[in-house]
């Protein structure tokens, strides 16, 4: 099941600065470990923004949310998700 998800990051101001460095850094391992895997199909930054738009590639609605409750900056987050379908009129066969 392809989901649509957009990622809106908001750390506090008054975050403490090495928790936060911390999670980004754990953030990037875990996110490339799943795009390595092929479950993070896409991710794209929005210009300007310290948010994301991202293709996942998951077996439930339950895999998903279990994938982003796992994000280490999902405290920080607020996210819309999108379920994909394939289109009628798409040409290219492999991106199901």
């Amino acid at each position: 099941m392809l989901f649509m998800v957009e990622m809106d990051v908001n750390i506090p101001l008054d975050a403490d600065p090495e928790l936060v460095a911390q999670r980004k850094a754990d953030e990037k391992a875990y996110s490339q470990k799943l795009q390595a895997e092929g479950t993070w199909r896409h991710i794209w930054r929005k210009t300007g923004l310290y948010s994301n738009v991202s293709i996942f590639d998951v077996e439930s609605n339950e895999a998903l949310h279990d994938l982003i409750m796992a994000l280490p900056l999902y405290p920080y987050m607020d996210m819309k998700v999108t379920p994909l379908n394939r289109h009628p009129s798409a040409i290219r066969e492999d991106d199901t």
